[in-house]
């Protein structure tokens, strides 16, 4: 019997703002990417109200997907993908967020990329908000902390529910909702940046915005899941969550609770609406202690309840040791990476630590809680690649890091859990989107542009893609 199951979503996962370029093209509208300079591992990316002149912004031509997506939806399909998780760009259809109607040119073009992607058997997974945020919408208010919003993006889900019924089946509503809840995620998830401008990591520190814009954007997934359902029966709605493994890093019970509390805020409380229809008990004691009061219209709790998800995808990267004594805190030094140092694992190049072991906790957690279907809709490894004389790409440790993580998958699917999809990340390289850097490369294909934006653009195969070429022809059975 196969380890995974018939019909098992092999894939690869993009978004617009990272790969898309053309960001004032067509009638686009700025996004608060769009508004996002360079940076690098030692230097952060800046935020800007309005466009520099001789200030790089790696968003803007991106990898050129928006004039290239021909060539590179056949480079997909020639390694045998069966799922491309991709994103809307939310000012491609409405610029500004609030216009009286819809751009049909970028309408139109993702008319074509979905008739691409159907016409060599690929099925779409399509994000509706991947770090989207129209920046007149984040400047007027305040992003998600403005209660407008939903009632924005609630029509642009509409209007492309409509638009691409027959080509679109599966739908995340907004990507990695749970990173609003650090502070991390104030930027390009919450886009509560009105009237800021410097370092990404520099926006205000407020943990009572932060929570407020997340309850909106609960209630925005929640509507607009319903409007799927009961509109479009045929459509399958998902949530979106960044999946943060944590372990204690002593055998202290206090330890144990204090990890125990951090999941619980960090990965669940989000998935747990959304899944589940409602605020989890152990929300109302966190948020108590902090003196945050959420302000609910009436009839929020109903929408919440009404509007849960069909199944659960995930991003998993890495997992982080926690301790309450503070000589063990030693941080690992990655970009989103906090915690001590786990002494089993791998490390990347950019401080992640690499635990695929961690990958099958994971899943068998995810399961046991919700009984929904899951696709792990992110994964890899960005690493430097080099160019051979000759012109190859050897990646031996991407093949690695990939291989043991199935496996695990496998030992998961094994274990019972109803795994549907598997769609790694960047499987063309893309823009980092905490660095704007293009050295952080994760694709099986190597696009030619260097972090400054030099390059020709040109695609090339790596030694990944005859590997995950013939993973995806054997259905995992020979990695």
């Amino acid at each position: 019997m196969s380890r995974f199951p018939e019909g098992f979503l092999w894939g690869g996962a993009l978004s617009a703002n990272q790969f898309e370029g053309a960001w004032n093209v067509d009638g686009k509208g700025p996004s608060v990417p769009d508004m996002c300079t360079s940076g690098s591992f030692e230097r952060d990316r800046r935020v800007t109200r309005v466009i520099e002149e001789g200030t790089f912004y790696p968003s803007h031509e991106a990898c050129d997907f928006y004039h290239r997506y021909r060539e590179d939806i056949a480079l997909l399909a020639e390694m045998g993908i069966r799922c491309l998780r991709l994103s809307i760009a939310w000012t491609r259809i409405f610029p500004t967020g609030e216009d009286t109607e819809p751009n049909e040119a970028g309408l139109a073009f993702y008319d074509r990329v979905f008739d691409c992607c159907l016409e060599h058997g690929i099925e779409p997974l399509v994000t509706l908000s991947h770090y989207e945020m129209p920046y007149a919408l984040a400047e007027k208010y305040n992003g998600w902390a403005g209660r407008e919003l939903i009632g924005c993006f609630e029509r642009f889900a509409a209007t492309v529910f409509e638009r691409y019924r027959g080509k679109v089946r599966y739908w995340l509503t907004l990507n990695e909702i749970n990173t609003g809840i650090g502070r991390g995620g104030a930027l390009l998830n919450l886009s509560t940046v009105r009237g800021y401008e410097g370092p990404m990591n520099g926006v205000p520190d407020r943990p009572a915005e932060r929570f407020q814009a997340l309850h909106y954007m609960l209630v925005a997934s929640a509507r607009v899941a319903s409007l799927a359902h009961e509109c479009y029966p045929e459509y399958k709605v998902g949530c979106m969550s960044s999946f943060a493994l944590m372990y204690p890093y002593t055998c202290d019970p206090v330890d144990a609770v204090f990890v125990q509390q951090r999941m619980r805020v960090t990965n669940w409380l989000c998935s747990d609406v959304q899944v589940r229809g409602c605020y989890p008990s152990y929300a109302r004691r966190h948020l108590a202690e902090r003196g945050i009061e959420i302000a609910m219209e009436p009839g929020d709790e109903e929408v919440l309840a009404s509007g849960t998800v069909d199944f659960y995808t995930f991003s998993y990267y890495m997992s982080v040791c926690l301790s309450t004594h503070p000589e063990k805190l030693e941080t690992t030094g990655g970009n989103f990476a906090f915690g001590a140092r786990n002494p089993y694992l791998e490390t990347s190049d950019w401080g992640w630590q690499i635990d695929p072991v961690g990958l099958r906790w994971a899943l068998n957690e995810i399961w046991d809680r919700y009984q929904v279907p899951i696709m792990l809709v992110e994964n890899g490894l960005g690493a430097r690649d080099e160019v051979e004389p000759d012109g190859s790409i050897h990646d031996p440790y991407r093949i690695e890091y990939l291989r043991r993580h199935i496996e695990q998958m496998a030992e998961a699917v094994a274990d019972g859990v109803e795994l549907i999809g598997y769609t790694p990340w960047g499987p063309i390289d893309l823009v980092s989107a905490s660095t704007g850097e293009m050295s952080k490369r994760y694709g099986f294909v190597y696009v030619n542009r260097n972090d400054d934006g030099s390059g020709t653009l040109e695609r090339r195969r790596k030694d990944s893609f005859a590997w995950y070429q013939h993973v995806i022809a054997t259905n995992g059975e020979e990695l």
